[in-house]
């Protein structure tokens, strides 16, 4: 199945969107905790550099789904603000990114 969603560009959007949305969870429920909690601030580097990174890739994956797809402003500005929300980038997924 996953050879299959690489193939397209909202395949590569609804991957990295939700790699992206795991990252965010462990940031926001491990990562931090362990920072303030336990006095670990690597935790928030490693887990904070890899959901940068995966953003970046999601906010370019969606500039060129919207494009390739003609999504409007309104569908594409939603999806965008989903990947700033905890949990946002697996109901975006479930709503907008599935054939």
């Amino acid at each position: 199945m996953v050879s299959e969603l690489i193939k397209s560009a909202l395949g590569r959007l609804r991957i990295i969107a939700f790699l992206e949305g795991v990252s965010y969870l462990v940031l926001l429920g491990i990562a931090m905790p362990l920072k303030y909690f336990a006095g670990l601030p690597q935790a928030v580097r490693v887990v904070g550099m890899a959901h940068g990174i995966l953003f970046v890739l999601f906010v370019i994956l969606l500039v060129q789904v919207a494009t390739e797809k003609s999504w409007s402003f309104k569908k594409s500005a939603l999806s965008f603000v989903s990947s700033l929300l905890p949990f946002g980038t697996f109901y975006a997924d479930s709503r907008w990114f599935r054939n």
